[in-house]
């Protein structure tokens, strides 16, 4: 076993699950477990490592060249997604994966007519889940990628390279992870989030998003004696969710293509509470999706005659694309990159978001490189450790490339 391999599988094996009902920062106090893990390891390389009060470690590594080049950054989050257990993650290698069924336990397989990915790792070395848990590739992968590239450089004395940043984020997968990012430490001209799938893909063009929390306000009449006056929280909730756009629902869209899905519906006869996420990669669509539900809400407390309905929309994130298309040289360098260790570059739209793109609105130019996991937040998440090794290289590239412009 490869020392990449043994980083990802230790580094999995740390519950480090976030909670988007927690208001702490970072939500859960068992991401920095593994943050101070990191520490220890950075430190024992002979780097200057640190986790801040909130959760965030950081190192830089100076530069050991005379030319004037561009400091850069590389940056992964150590939090895993709650759609799946979290905890007791049981790692699983298959050497030389060869096109076949993989059995994750006597209740679960991955075969490949239905998970269409497995034919695209072919003859690569995988880790898979025993499928009780998540396997956490999102994004101990990039973590593990990023730590071995620092050792990489601290082995390596005489590879040049300018001002390296490292850090590594909690709270990512509920949208908070470049909530309390420290600018005034982390000063490079640009970096890379390491938070994609196939290794090769550059992402750099992301949704618009933003949350919409609705309360509806029901009046509660016994239904023995409820006609004329009995108003339904739920059934507010009902109308409402039936007034917006039926083929923005998540489940007909694609690619560029937004939705508006609805998270989480709860209540009772007296008030309701619905949840949405809304998201488009256009921002003149993202707007009008927001209107829509403005509109709704005004229409059906029109139509009671009273606030019946209540709405909050937060934005979350904005695509990042409307800065970096002035900057395009970030991604001339990823690609570059990739081509150099053998890979075809490849673009594709984020159907969903990254620190990268908080970071990018906040200064910091960030787009996101594939690592080799799939599948994500479930179950059935694997790692191509293949791919994770060229991903490696693809990192080294970018410190190579940046000294030699």
């Amino acid at each position: 076993m490869n020392r990449l391999t043994e980083r990802f599988i230790r580094y999995v094996k740390i519950d480090t699950q976030s909670d988007p009902n927690s208001p702490t920062t970072p939500s859960t106090e068992k991401q920095k477990n593994l943050s101070r893990l990191l520490v220890d390891e950075l430190n024992a390389m002979g780097l200057n490592a640190f986790m801040d009060d909130l959760g965030y470690t950081y190192t830089k590594i100076p530069g050991n060249t005379n030319k004037q080049v561009k400091s850069i950054g590389f940056i992964a989050h150590v939090d895993t997604s709650f759609d799946a257990p979290g905890a007791n993650v049981n790692p699983r290698i298959i050497k030389n994966y060869q096109g076949d069924t993989i059995k994750l336990n006597d209740h679960l397989s991955m075969e490949p007519s239905t998970f269409n990915v497995l034919n695209r790792v072919i003859g690569e070395d995988l880790i898979v889940t025993d499928g009780h848990t998540l396997l956490g590739a999102d994004d101990k992968l990039g973590v593990a990628i990023i730590m071995e590239f620092a050792n990489f450089i601290v082995e390596n004395p005489n590879y040049e390279h300018g001002d390296i940043y490292i850090c590594f984020t909690p709270d990512e997968e509920i949208g908070r992870g470049a909530d309390h990012f420290n600018h005034d430490f982390f000063k490079a001209d640009f970096a890379y989030t390491l938070d994609g799938s196939e290794v090769g893909g550059i992402e750099y063009e992301n949704f618009n998003a933003a949350s919409a929390d609705l309360r509806f306000i029901g009046k509660s009449i016994h239904p023995g004696s409820a006609k004329g006056k009995l108003i339904n929280a739920l059934h507010l909730a009902f109308e409402f969710h039936q007034m917006l756009p039926v083929f923005l629902n998540p489940a007909y869209t694609e690619n560029y293509e937004g939705f508006n899905h609805l998270s989480n519906l709860k209540g009772a006869v007296e008030e309701a509470h619905m949840h949405y996420i809304i998201r488009n990669h256009d921002k003149t669509l993202f707007l009008k999706q927001k209107d829509d539900f403005v509109s709704i809400k005004n229409y059906m407390n029109a139509k009671y005659g009273y606030d019946a309905v209540e709405l909050t929309i937060t934005d979350s994130y904005f695509n990042m694309y409307d800065i970096l298309k002035d900057h395009m040289y970030v991604i001339d360098i990823a690609k570059e990159a990739i081509k150099n260790v053998g890979l075809v570059p490849n673009t594709e739209p984020i159907r969903g978001g990254t620190d990268g793109a908080r970071l990018t609105f906040d200064g910091l130019m960030c787009p996101n490189l594939g690592t080799g996991g799939y599948n994500f937040h479930g179950r059935f998440e694997f790692a191509s450790m293949t791919q994770a090794e060229k991903a490696l290289e693809v990192v080294k590239e970018i410190t190579k490339i940046v000294v030699n412009n």
